[in-house]
């Protein structure tokens, strides 16, 4: 199927597919919203939840739990495989290179392919059908939740944040929370790894204090994950979009100069004081714990608001897992695995647990070729992108399925001896919203090398052999099953 173009096509995709749930009671988004869209997805309720009456907020409807199943994004997408959206970045690269006419001109065909990809500007949005100015602008107007009771206030938890980068020039959008602070100011929280405070940084050291901003609310499925989706810099984050949706982004140009994606259903317009600096928080977050940061963030100035009509909010919402952010988090682990293993050829397949918070454990399996392999796999995994913020990685032999919690739990148990094979790193830099370092952003990482041993990794004695059953016994068994009387 061709890929779904904005938010309110995925919403009829789900519903078609049984997947859509519409509450037509009216209820608030202040605690009510994020406490029946945390109940549904503990129960694991596979569908999403279209509130069309939202208290105090007349004309604006929620979705929430969009993302209520990874097979179901994987069709609107359009793909057989989720790891084909990397490999569209990748497979180009790979291979011997052309000698041939014939292969010149097809391996050029190949590499021009990826300019269906860029993102189109358009003159056109639908949100442009609304849009409030000077004093009408206020984020009071938007249905913003306060997702727990101690939560600092009100929260965009899903918007995606634009800003240019001031060196490259690409666009950065990043899902990052941000805590409604007045009628038209708004904290934004960039943890310090991430592209938002990159550009931060680097316009403070351009002397400048004020970068142009929007916050967008709503878009189509591939864009909005492209927004959580840890995409290395300086990668345009459009481009990446027009990736994972397998065609371009339409884009429109703001008055301030921002390009953000015309299919959304609420852009925020303004700007961000990068010397007006606020604390933020607390705010109960994906480990389960308040977040109240010692930093402080800098301030969101809100100058227009855009809306299609009748606009769909869209919002998650944060806690102890399992909630929503397992598929978001389980997308990425698939999309993300060609890029790993174009890097590092050795790995076969990646777990993030989901109850690992994705950030805080990882299994990893690899071909082994050599003594110091798995060691060799675990030291280059803690550098790599947004696996280098992995607090636990497990690395095991290919044959070891690190989808399945119970074989990797044997591999560690059966192949790890704890001073040769536990590779502790200290004064790490680590997730900024893990609550285990008492200096945020500062703390340690845990290897294990849970592959077979080589003989110089083995006091020179081979590695035990496992067993397995006589092939003919196995096939005198399976004849005879029937006879046996058992289930």
């Amino acid at each position: 199927m061709k890929p779904t173009a904005d938010l309110r096509s995925y919403l009829e995709f789900l519903e078609s597919k049984g997947m859509l749930r519409r509450v037509r009671a009216e209820v608030t988004p202040v605690l009510e919203i994020p406490e029946i869209l945390r109940r549904i997805m503990y129960k694991g309720s596979g569908y999403a939840v279209l509130f069309e009456r939202v208290k105090g907020h007349r004309g604006f409807r929620v979705a929430g739990n969009i993302f209520c199943s990874l097979e179901a994004v994987r069709e609107a997408l359009g793909v057989e495989r989720l790891e084909d959206i990397g490999e569209r970045l990748f497979e180009p690269l790979k291979g011997p290179p052309p000698l041939g006419i014939g292969g010149k001109l097809r391996s050029l065909g190949e590499v021009l392919s990826l300019g269906r990809y860029m993102p189109r500007a358009v003159g056109r949005a639908g949100f442009t059908a609304n849009v409030l100015e000077g004093r009408e602008a206020s984020f009071h107007s938007i249905p913003a939740f306060k997702v727990w009771p101690k939560d600092g206030g009100r929260y965009l938890t899903y918007a995606l944040v634009h800003v240019r980068d001031p060196v490259r020039g690409v666009m950065n959008m990043g899902v990052y929370r941000v805590m409604i602070a007045g009628e038209r100011e708004g904290v934004v929280h960039w943890q310090i790894h991430k592209r938002g405070m990159q550009a931060q940084q680097d316009s403070v050291e351009k002397g400048e204090n004020r970068i142009p901003a929007a916050l967008v609310i709503g878009s189509d499925p591939g864009t909005l994950l492209t927004g959580a989706m840890p995409v290395p810099y300086p990668i345009d984050k459009h481009l990446f979009a027009g990736v994972v949706r397998g065609e371009g982004l339409p884009v429109y140009r703001l008055p301030n100069g921002i390009h953000v994606p015309a299919n959304a259903e609420i852009v925020l317009e303004g700007y961000i004081d990068l010397e007006d600096l606020r604390e933020e928080g607390p705010y109960g977050d994906h480990f389960g714990y308040y977040d109240k940061p010692s930093r402080l963030f800098p301030t969101f100035h809100l100058e227009r608001v855009w809306h299609r009509d009748e606009p769909i909010y869209y919002g998650s919402v944060t806690g102890k897992p399992p909630l929503e952010d397992v598929v978001i988090g389980k997308f990425a682990e698939r999309i993300f695995l060609p890029a790993i293993q174009t890097l590092l050829p050795e790995v076969v397949d990646i777990d993030l647990p989901p109850h690992g918070v994705f950030q805080g454990m990882a299994f990893v399996s690899i071909k082994k070729r050599y003594p110091g392999h798995g060691k060799k796999a675990l030291l280059a995994l803690m550098g790599l992108g947004q696996l280098s913020l992995t607090k636990i990685i497990v690395v095991v032999d290919h044959d070891i399925d690190v989808h399945d919690v119970n074989q990797v739990i044997w591999a560690v148990s059966s192949h790890v001896d704890p001073q040769r094979d536990v590779l502790v790193v200290p004064h790490s830099h680590t997730d900024e919203l893990d609550p285990a370092t008492p200096t945020p952003m500062y703390g340690s990482k845990l290897g294990i090398d849970a592959t077979r041993k080589l003989p110089e990794e083995y006091g020179g004695r081979e590695w035990p052999e496992e067993v397995a059953p006589d092939p003919e016994t196995v096939r005198l068994v399976e004849a005879r099953w029937g006879e046996y009387g058992l289930d």
